[in-house]
């Protein structure tokens, strides 16, 4: 799995998430959990982590929804 995107938005998490599945590219949002230890302030970032084999497809289409902005820099 390859980080695509950091944010604490978690509408936009859920779209992109949303954009994954519909596109049956594997995705999860990491540290999600992590809300329970910082008290729900929203604070901490949670990640959408992709298949390795599909980062380029993912990000075009992350592109195209209009996320570009959002993508983290493919070599981090």
């Amino acid at each position: 799995m390859h980080e695509i995107i950091r944010s604490n938005d978690v509408v936009l998490l859920s779209f992109a998430e949303s954009l994954m599945r519909d596109a049956g590219i594997a995705s999860m949002i990491a540290d999600q959990s992590m809300s329970i230890l910082e008290g729900s302030l929203g604070m901490l970032q949670r990640r959408l982590l992709v298949d390795s084999d599909c980062i380029d497809q993912a990000r075009r289409i992350l592109t195209d929804a209009g996320l570009g902005a959002e993508l983290r820099d493919p070599e981090a």
